[in-house]
C-alpha cells in the first residue's frame, strides 16, 4: 500500500500503480478492441525541462512527466492521467507539460 492508499495491480500482463487506473486500462483496451481508439500506450515519457550541465559543472537529469495513458481517438492524439491525488509536484509538472506541448494542442485529461 503506497502512502496515497492506492494498491498495484497487474491485468493483461501490465502492472499499474493503482486498482483505478488498472480498472481505466481495461476500459480502454476494449475501447482498443472496438476499433474507437487507436495505437494504446502506457506509461509514456515527455520531456519537460532537458538535461543539462549547471553553473557549477553539475550535469542534472531532464525532468519528465510520465503519462499514464496515450492513444488515438478519431485523429486526436490524448495524454490521460488516472488521478487519485493531486500532489503539488503533479500540479506543477502540468503546467509545465500544457506550456510545452500548447502549440500541439496537448492537455492532460484528468480521469
Amino acid at each position: 500500500m503506497s502512502k496515497y492508499h492506492s494498491q498495484k495491480t497487474t491485468v493483461k500482463g501490465h502492472t499499474f500503480d493503482s486498482k483505478k487506473e488498472a480498472e481505466r486500462f481495461l476500459v480502454l483496451f476494449e475501447r482498443l478492441n472496438n476499433g474507437e481508439i487507436e495505437k494504446l500506450a502506457t506509461q509514456v515519457s515527455f520531456v519537460l525541462i532537458p538535461g543539462y550541465t549547471n553553473a557549477r559543472g553539475e550535469k542534472i537529469k531532464p525532468l519528465k512527466y510520465i503519462a499514464d495513458f496515450c492513444y488515438y481517438e478519431n485523429g486526436n492524439f490524448i495524454v490521460e492521467d488516472v488521478k487519485g491525488y493531486r500532489t503539488d509536484v503533479y500540479k506543477i509538472k502540468k503546467k509545465l507539460f500544457e506550456y510545452k506541448y500548447r502549440e500541439e494542442g496537448l492537455t492532460i485529461t484528468e480521469i
